[in-house]
């Protein structure tokens, strides 16, 4: 949960910094991964407490998977990941990394879930909490990107 610290501005502060929170980081956490759940819980905790945790409608669909229902879903996310719609300059840039990708032989004909997010934290100016960075590093260079390597 957010902390009214980071909640609340005085006129003239910066706005807290808001983090994109990856679904293989949620899903590292609700599922126990023996891997990687320490590393993607401890990494949530320090973002939430030093500004705002986001997810996009994107990501709310890749972490829906584990659930049957939506009320289920909502509950484990709680109030702590602000929801966020994806711009519609997300999804240009978005497709332009896609086109790109193809340039450089992807092989897959339609964009990535990952090209949504990465445009999203890209063209909102957010950090992204991801243990997937090679290719937002590739096709989004200008997002910092919290990860593992």
């Amino acid at each position: 949960m957010a902390t009214e610290r980071s909640r609340s501005r005085v006129a003239g502060d910066q706005p807290p910094p808001a983090v994109l929170v990856d679904s293989c980081v949620i899903l590292d956490v609700v599922t126990g991964d023996p891997g990687w759940c320490a590393w993607s819980a401890e990494r949530i905790v320090q973002a939430r407490d030093e500004g705002i945790l986001v997810i996009n409608p994107v990501i709310y669909a890749e972490v829906s998977v584990g659930f049957d229902a939506i009320e289920a879903l909502d509950e484990m996310l709680g109030d702590d990941y602000e929801r966020h719609p994806l711009p519609w300059a997300a999804g240009f840039l978005a497709g332009k990394a896609f086109k790109r990708y193809r340039a450089n032989g992807g092989q897959k004909r339609s964009p990535l879930p990952d090209f949504y997010i990465g445009a999203h934290a890209a063209v909102a100016g957010h950090r992204l909490l991801t243990r997937d960075a090679p290719r937002y590093r590739t096709y989004f260079p200008r997002v910092d990107v919290i990860s593992p390597n």
